[in-house]
């Protein structure tokens, strides 16, 4: 089938789109998290009556500066979930356009699997977004990686519309990889969400004059960020598992056996071994909080060494995945 350049044409058309709706909303997000809070430092007033009024450094009642900023946080945070959700429409058109102009699953190419794997990110975190206001203050923690994850696959993994090349013509790969993108945009969510459990903990066991007042003290709690890693975590776990269940029955049918230790094999295996291990992590004491953040983290790093490293410098059976 002689590929729809025009359908080529759109899908690149709408990268370039969401690349541009993604920044408009990162700067709404950094908006919504410069007007979060209200002024940590504060003097006390005696009111009318009697009655103490916390007053800001501006000479603003606290209540009814607090009231407006946070008005304008939720507008400017409305605004980026709005943007962000246009944003993801244009960038589901990227692979959509694809699949039409070439009649095929549009994750043949490394170019289309990091596309695919950052759509399912800003999905997931638009979902978790919605169900949760508190987590829109990490929307700019969020948009950053996805923003300059964009940029980069546009720049270094870009690659022309073809037919998939014939060890990829196989049913499995709307299973095996299907289940691979879901799993690693899920772990990229909940390895943000472990960085930044990091940097709020990290603040909340100081003592309170000690601790920050910048974007640290705008951030969820570490409680809910802590929640969010590991119920993102366990929701993707179990799809990881079964990509690489999937991927080894392809490997028999494919090349007669079911798993090889060839470097992509390897290092998705370290993965669900880092990623168990967090989730073990988790209800061992001595290992719950800032160690098995730090783990989750690890899993992520694995996960991104696996997208780039072994897929653009190592060479083994999967190299025909690369660009």
């Amino acid at each position: 089938m002689t590929p729809d350049q025009s359908l080529l044409d759109l899908s690149d058309t709408f990268f370039s789109i969401a690349v541009a709706l993604y920044s408009v909303a990162l700067v709404a997000f950094c908006a919504q998290l410069a007007f979060g809070r209200r002024p940590e430092r504060a003097r006390e007033l005696v009111g009318a009556g009697g009655v103490p009024a916390v007053v800001g450094d501006d000479g603003v009642a606290d209540g009814t500066a607090d009231r407006g900023a946070q008005r304008r946080a939720q507008r400017w945070g409305s605004l980026a979930i709005a943007v962000t959700v246009l944003a993801a429409l244009a960038h589901a058109g990227v692979l959509v356009c694809r699949a039409l102009a070439l009649d095929r699953l549009p994750w043949g190419n490394m170019y289309e699997f990091a596309t695919a794997v950052v759509l399912v990110s800003v999905v997931a975190y638009v979902v978790l977004a919605l169900r949760s206001q508190a987590l829109r203050h990490i929307g700019v923690f969020v948009l950053a990686p996805v923003v300059l994850g964009m940029v980069g696959i546009g720049l270094f993994l870009y690659v022309e519309g073809a037919p998939l090349v014939a060890a990829l013509r196989s049913a499995w790969l709307g299973i095996h990889v299907t289940a691979a993108i879901l799993g690693f945009g899920i772990f990229l969510v909940s390895g943000i969400a472990s960085v930044l459990y990091l940097v709020r903990s990290k603040d909340e066991a100081k003592p309170a004059e000690e601790r920050g007042s910048g974007f640290v003290a705008r951030l969820p709690e570490s409680s809910v960020l802590d929640r969010l890693a590991h119920r993102t975590a366990v929701f993707g776990f179990p799809i990881w598992t079964f990509a690489v269940i999937a991927g080894a029955i392809w490997a028999e049918s494919a090349w007669g056996r079911f798993w090889g230790w060839d470097p992509k094999e390897t290092w998705s295996f370290i993965a669900w071994v880092v990623y168990a291990g967090y989730l073990h992590a988790r209800t061992t004491a001595g290992w719950r909080g800032r160690p098995a953040a730090w783990v989750n983290v690890v899993g992520l790093m694995v996960m991104i060494f696996n997208l780039t490293f072994v897929n653009l410098v190592s060479s083994g059976l999967h190299s025909y995945g690369g660009k």
